[in-house]
């Protein structure tokens, strides 16, 4: 019988800040979710935090409308 041993590796993880640059840039949720055309809740998802799989052209807009870079909006954790 053959025994594979799996070995569980942290990654790490990838955060949005996106609520540090809005509060930076003084804009609100429902004014960025008005000038990039984004849905307001999906604009709360990465505001608090909670997106799993981050979309390049979102990301675009919001560095665009930010006037940001993305390493301003996503930080990598060890």
């Amino acid at each position: 019988m053959n025994s594979i041993i799996y070995q569980r590796v942290k990654y790490g993880r990838i955060t949005c800040n996106l609520k540090e640059v809005m509060k930076e840039k003084h804009i609100s949720t429902y004014k960025l979710a008005n000038i990039t055309n984004i849905k307001y809740e999906i604009v709360k998802k990465y505001r608090d935090n909670l997106i799993l799989r981050y979309d390049a052209n979102i990301l675009a807009k919001l560095c665009f409308c930010l006037d940001c870079e993305l390493s301003s909006l996503l930080k990598y954790e060890k």
